[in-house]
């Protein structure tokens, strides 16, 4: 059946409500269902929420009664360490009480006597002011007296008494003097000469005179002719080239080399020995021989340094003053062999150290180095002291030891016991008989101002020099000097001969006072 517009729009308007209140009334169902839930749900939770309320409440009661117990039991801990604290201080309040108490029983005691002393203090004191008062009467009393009796006043009293209480200082000064140095030589000297003498017994070195000249011999009359060559133009290669003077005379089989350096003296003394061997002499074979020889020799050096190290028992020094060591093989001072000279010193150092108790290695070392200067001293200007203090400082020696080299002639004052020693042992060396010797003019000199600066002296009356030197003895005027006089006239000589001379080792000053009683029978 066909439905014309009208009846189909009422009728999808009927079908639309409908489906509109099958949907409301599905909808409203289904919130209901919800709400049901949601309901159900929450009265879960309330439930579940009431019985949480009681466990929590019952775990907090739980909990605060454990903390009331703890709390509890803490604040009785406290208490009874309360209590002990204060029975504690109560009985330290005791015991200071007790003690207060007995001080200040002490401290009345004291008062009271101090009390009484200063009442005795008092009576004393008046009575010494009453005793002062009575003696300046009777002191004033005895001056009036022995003015008149001496016809002098107080002043001149006083000047004469200075007069005579000076001589007698004076006179007790010189015994005094006297007396020390009599005890200061029997303690210091005795024990002095004892080291020095068991140093100088236990070291027994060799001594070689060394002198300007050397010797080569020749193995015939023949070879002078060829050491001279023609017109002497070999004779002069060698001298020109070695800066020695060579020596042909009539001396069989030998020819002469002088020079005042050893150093060249051995490398010409050398050179020539190798060329007489080889039998090739002529100018350019001299100069090829030299220098060969001088860079032997330079080589050489340290091997002689190492073995005077090595005698001495030094080691670990610098190459470089190895090599200086060795070049004092070739160096003389007053005709003694340097290098020799420094190894006795560095022996007698180290024993004389070991007497007193230091350190002997260092001793050795400052002995073996002292005069290392001289080594190069013909090159630098300045003290050989100075010269070889600077080179041990250089190459890494110890203060000590730089000190000591520089202290060995006073060119800087002696500041320790190691100073002393190589000061000692450096003496010692070059003053003991034999060891060295001066030429004349200087010797004599060296006598002329020994009397000179004796005789220079007031009271004086004869002066000697004697034991080459060593010893001057002085004759005084018994009547100018008296016997403490003369102890004191012979330190003033000594300090003078200090301050005015150079001389090795140490000079005697014996001053001689004798009083002569002369009378005749008739």
């Amino acid at each position: 059946m066909t439905l014309n517009y009208p009846e189909a729009a009422l009728l999808a308007a009927l079908a639309a409500a409908a489906g509109f209140l099958a949907g409301f009334l599905w909808r409203r169902r289904f919130f209901e269902g919800r709400i049901a839930d949601i309901e159900s749900y929450a009265q879960r939770m309330i439930s579940d929420a009431e019985k949480d309320v009681v466990s929590i409440k019952k775990e907090a009661l739980l909990q605060g009664q454990d903390l009331i117990f703890q709390m509890k039991s803490e604040a009785e801990r406290e208490a009874s360490e309360r209590r002990t604290e204060l029975k504690r201080q109560e009985d330290r309040l005791l015991q200071k009480e007790e003690t207060f108490e007995r001080r200040t029983e002490l401290v009345a005691r004291r008062e009271a006597d101090v009390s009484r002393s200063e009442a005795d203090l008092v009576r004393r004191e008046k009575e010494l002011l009453a005793k002062n008062e009575e003696t300046s009467t009777l002191h004033s009393e005895a001056e009036r007296r022995l003015e008149r009796a001496a016809r002098l006043t107080a002043q001149e009293a006083r000047e004469e008494l200075v007069r005579s209480m000076e001589e007698e200082a004076r006179h007790e000064g010189g015994l005094l003097v006297r007396r020390a140095e009599a005890e200061a030589r029997e303690s210091a000297d005795k024990k002095a000469k004892e080291i020095l003498a068991l140093a100088v017994k236990r070291y027994a070195g060799d001594y070689v005179a060394e002198h300007t000249i050397s010797v080569v011999t020749l193995p015939n009359e023949d070879m002078k002719g060829r050491i001279i060559g023609r017109e002497g133009r070999n004779i002069r290669a060698i001298e020109a080239a070695t800066g020695v003077d060579l020596i042909v005379d009539d001396t069989p089989e030998a020819v002469i080399l002088s020079s005042f350096s050893p150093y060249r003296r051995e490398i010409a003394r050398l050179s020539l020995e190798k060329l007489i061997a080889d039998g090739r002499i002529h100018p350019t074979r001299i100069e090829e021989v030299v220098a060969k020889v001088t860079e032997e020799m330079e080589s050489s050096l340290k091997e002689i340094g190492k073995e005077a190290a090595f005698d001495v028992g030094v080691h670990g020094i610098h190459h470089e003053l190895v090599r200086h060591l060795g070049r004092l093989r070739y160096r003389t001072s007053y005709a003694q062999n340097v290098l020799q000279h420094s190894v006795e010193v560095a022996f007698l150092c180290g024993m004389m150290a070991a007497e007193l108790g230091q350190n002997v290695k260092q001793a050795r070392r400052a002995g073996l180095l002292h005069d290392i200067g001289k080594a190069v001293d013909h090159e630098v200007e300045g003290p050989h002291g100075l010269i070889g203090a600077e080179l041990a400082r250089r190459y890494g020696e110890t203060p000590q030891v730089v000190h000591a080299i520089m202290a060995h002639h006073e060119d800087v004052p002696p500041d320790s016991i190691l100073d002393v020693l190589v000061q000692a042992a450096d003496t010692l060396s070059g003053a003991r008989p034999g060891a060295r010797r001066e030429m004349l003019e200087t010797y004599v000199k060296r006598l002329d101002d020994l009397e000179r600066i004796a005789g220079s002296f007031s009271g004086i009356a004869k002066t000697y020099a004697i034991q080459a030197g060593r010893e001057v003895r002085i004759i005084v005027n018994s009547e100018l000097v008296s016997d403490d006089m003369a102890t004191v006239l012979a330190n003033d000589i000594c300090r003078r001969v200090e301050k005015e001379m150079a001389y090795p080792g140490q000079i005697k000053v014996t001053v001689i006072r004798e009083t002569r009683a002369v009378s005749f029978a008739k």
